[in-house]
């Protein structure tokens, strides 16, 4: 079964250029060989360490930043092969709800202009009145029609998040890119936002791609889920089998760090040591194998694909399932 969303062999690479004359002595991988498909109507999320690259990726499918290789396939029709005027009339099927509410709004443009804007760009006012779409849209995140004449700072962040998916919802898009929504956020707010965009996916129909560092958080809302490891996919697999079949040590150890009820239960956290790699200078082999508990010769000098597992769920790993059984479940 095909995808909404089809991404083969995606990479980004970011150059880096040092010296007087700003020559390119290399790059930066962000995104590495990226294989995914995501699924019409599905909550699929992406979750690792800061700088894994999942931003970075996120706004690469949507062609937000521009691909160094690889191809992305929206509906069928691949988007690096459109020119900008044939990508801009796409561009309403696809928006971002962008990680800092703060920064994400225009402060000198009140409530109603942000709202209108992408209605105006995308030429999709009609003959309805403008006014009865902009107070729908804020009904819809649960907000009234006062908030159009005032101005971003006038709101608190949570308040903020909602009118940014309010902005997103406007053109009517089958896929929303959710950047971290939540973690600019009070504590007391995030619960809203998460029910909030729950409500949305499942009433409107929604394709999100949901981007996160809470493994607690996405086993609720998401149907799949991916972890990134240094710019690579290390294992997908669905997010109601994610504390029980997880299978790489990354994997595994992130699942170990989340907070539970009774600690008591589990063998104990799995501490990693060192730092992620550099993504300038990747290592030879699996790039989790400086970190990896388990790692033997073998992953030092062959990477490791993903591929399908036994159990379900896609893993890149020589050892899968190695860590769990010898530190978890003993």
């Amino acid at each position: 079964m095909s995808g909404l969303v089809e991404a083969r062999a995606l990479t980004k690479h970011y150059p880096v250029r040092r010296g007087l004359l700003q020559r390119q002595q290399g790059v930066v991988r962000a995104v590495d060989g990226v294989n995914l498909s995501i699924q019409r109507g599905e909550c699929f999320a992406l979750v690792g360490e800061s700088g894994s690259g999942k931003t970075t990726l996120g706004r690469s499918l949507i062609r937000l930043l521009e691909p160094t290789s690889g191809s992305i396939h929206f509906d069928g029709e691949d988007l690096l092969e459109l020119s900008p005027k044939a990508l801009r009339r796409r561009r309403r099927r696809f928006q971002m709800i962008f990680q800092d509410p703060y920064g994400s709004l225009n402060p000198r443009m009140r409530i109603r202009r942000v709202l209108l804007e992408p209605l105006q760009v995308h030429d999709l006012l009609g003959k309805d009145s403008s006014q009865d779409r902009l107070v729908e849209l804020l009904e819809t995140v649960d907000m009234d029609a006062s908030a159009l004449d005032r101005f971003p700072h006038q709101f608190s962040g949570g308040q903020r998040q909602r009118i940014g998916i309010a902005r997103a919802l406007a053109t009517k898009p089958d896929f929303v890119v959710a950047d971290e929504p939540v973690s600019a956020l009070d504590v007391s707010v995030r619960a809203q936002i998460i029910n909030l965009l729950y409500r949305l996916q499942q009433s409107l129909g929604l394709t999100v791609l949901f981007i996160a560092h809470d493994l607690a958080l996405v086993e609720q809302i998401a149907n799949r889920v991916a972890v990134l490891y240094a710019g690579k996919v290390v294992e997908v697999l669905p997010a109601r089998d994610l504390v029980r079949k997880a299978k790489h040590p990354y994997t595994v150890s992130l699942l170990s760090a989340v907070p539970i009820p009774e600690p008591e239960g589990r063998a104990g956290r799995i501490v990693l040591e060192g730092d992620p790699p550099s993504s300038a200078a990747p290592p030879t082999g699996c790039r989790f194998h400086s970190r990896c508990p388990v790692a033997q010769t073998r992953c030092t000098s062959e990477e490791p694909p993903l591929v399908a597992h036994r159990e379900g769920g896609e893993v890149a790993c020589h050892f899968p399932g190695e860590l769990k059984s010898r530190f978890v479940e003993t």
